[in-house]
């Protein structure tokens, strides 16, 4: 004989309850016209992996919901800039000499390096 005991639904206080899909507030970067972070799911992470990879590329950033919860955030990594060298060099070629030892009393005159505590 089969049993067909169903487990009660958590039932989640009003106050908490969700009405629509969460959506991200408004944010600081408003003024870049477009919505800074697009909600997905897990099933759009695992079915889009390609275009959402392609858009962290861009610089885009994604939040990962679970029924409509945010759960996580994909954010794409600072990239490393470098600067060549002679570019470098070249820039700096025309600045004026700096006097080592002038450069750290004013250092030590700017910074307060006592062993005395602040607090």
């Amino acid at each position: 004989m089969r049993s067909s005991v169903n487990p009660l639904p958590i039932r989640l206080p009003r106050r908490l309850r969700l009405s629509a899909p969460w959506r991200p507030l408004g944010r600081s970067t408003a003024c870049y016209g477009e919505q800074v972070s697009e909600v997905i799911s897990p099933r759009e992470l695992r079915n889009d992996s390609g275009r959402i990879m392609r858009a962290l590329d861009e610089g885009r950033s994604f939040v990962l919901t679970r029924n409509s919860v945010p759960v996580g955030e994909l954010r794409p990594l600072r990239r490393q800039r470098l600067v060549d060298a002679r570019l470098v060099s070249e820039l700096f070629r025309r600045a004026p000499r700096i006097d080592h030892e002038q450069f750290l009393r004013d250092l030590d005159d700017a910074v307060d390096q006592d062993a005395e505590p602040r607090a």
